[in-house]
């Protein structure tokens, strides 16, 4: 058998991975057979093989490669398109989702203005107020999956919409996968910066768990936000992963929600 076929046993499901690199506290027992061929797509995803914006091989070319049939490939894309991870074109095929898309760039951008939409706003407006590297400071790097003193990059930003500030972002990146991010890069990108990320670094962001609550303007953010101090803020803590849940980002934000509102969709 080869190394990239999983078993099919009847009813569509296996007792044990068959597929190398996929050990037993990643695929659970009499895991389905469709989320074995999801979680082969996932590692030639993380491993580059297809990169953001490239068709990846057809459902016919898949089901010969893993020796399945093309129900069970085309199971497994559906639920990758479902999560973000692919994009089916009609008539064109299945590609890999970027942050480059039009129809993606605000995905992760939660702040609404009160009248109108993020779209008719346009792009914030960016200033990165610090990048630097560092070690880790312990609670950092537990976060983000590293070893304390481990290197990070930090970043300071502040996003304002027509010259009023709205957000005052601070995050923190493995020092690894950025290394050569530096503040001219940033500052010189007009993009998404999760667009730079692809195409530069070759990271895809494409989850994040965030935490919210309420908290007052300090000394060091009200200026940078344009309020005054003890000015009622929401914080915004994300944790965003690339493919198979590694983190990759950690970022916490402060938010002014005198013109604008905090939106999700639930589901």
């Amino acid at each position: 058998m080869s190394q990239n076929t999983p078993s099919n046993t009847a009813g569509g499901a296996s007792s044990a991975p068959q597929a190398e690199g996929l050990g037993a506290a990643a695929t659970p027992a009499f895991s389905p057979l469709y989320q074995q061929i999801k979680s082969l797509i996932l590692q030639s995803l993380q491993a580059g093989e297809w990169k953001p914006g490239d068709t990846i091989p057809s459902e016919f070319e898949l089901a010969a490669r893993y020796r399945v049939s093309q129900g069970t490939v085309r199971k497994a894309i559906d639920e990758l398109a479902a999560d973000n991870l692919l994009v089916r074109r009609q008539g064109k095929g299945t590609f890999v989702a970027t942050h480059a898309e039009q129809h993606t760039q605000y995905r992760f951008l939660r702040l609404q203005p009160d009248v109108g939409d993020q779209r008719s706003e346009g792009p914030a407006e960016r200033n990165i107020v610090e990048c630097r590297r560092l070690r880790a400071p312990a609670e950092i790097a537990r976060l983000l999956g590293l070893r304390s003193g481990d290197p990070v990059l930090q970043v300071r930003r502040v996003l304002a919409f027509h010259g009023t500030p709205a957000i005052l972002e601070d995050l923190w990146l493995p020092g690894v996968p950025f290394k050569g991010l530096t503040l001219e890069t940033l500052a010189g990108d007009r993009g998404p910066m999760y667009a730079l990320f692809e195409a530069q670094f070759g990271v895809r962001m494409v989850r994040a768990e965030e935490k919210i609550k309420a908290l007052a303007a300090d000394a060091e953010s009200a200026p940078l936000l344009g309020v005054a101090p003890g000015t009622p803020l929401l914080s915004v803590e994300r944790l965003a992963y690339t493919y198979n849940d590694v983190p990759m980002e950690l970022r916490r934000g402060l938010y002014r929600t005198d013109t604008h509102h905090y939106r999700n969709e639930l589901s």
